[in-house]
């Protein structure tokens, strides 16, 4: 069972709920900067308190971080925690970013892996380019 699966809403603390709730209800990814922004009215004085909640919903797997933007979204899909690779398209003229996995590249990823004799802990993919709504504007 993997951690989101253990994981509910109920379970939150505030603050976790809080900075959940402003990455679902974003158009697109957040810096922590940003979010602490958005929650100043609810409380929220300090990066740390924003870093502690995502910290703890990236282990729950309701929330991933984008490395090459240094921000973070909400996932799109609630059994992601079960592939080994997650992958992301992010459109670099609109911000949108699309959540998905695929089995033949987490499959070619881990026979990469195993034939070198690499034991990768995480496997994220991200793909920067133009959306098919920003291609055909």
């Amino acid at each position: 069972m993997t951690n989101r699966e253990t994981t509910t809403r109920e379970t939150l603390t505030r603050n976790q709920t809080l900075v959940f709730d402003a990455l679902a209800k974003a158009a697109g990814p957040l810096s922590a900067y940003t979010i602490l922004d958005k929650l100043r009215d609810d409380g929220f004085r300090a990066p740390l308190q924003v870093y502690r909640a995502l910290d703890k919903l990236v282990d729950f797997g309701m929330v991933h971080r984008l490395e090459s933007l240094n921000a973070f979204v909400a996932c799109a899909h609630p059994h992601c925690g079960q592939h080994g690779l997650i992958a992301f398209a992010i459109c670099e003229k609109c911000g949108h970013v699309s959540e998905f996995s695929n089995d033949v590249i987490e499959d070619q990823v881990r026979g990469w892996a195993a034939a070198n004799g690499f034991k990768p802990s995480k496997t994220t993919v991200e793909i920067r380019g133009n959306c098919a709504k920003c291609l055909n504007s």
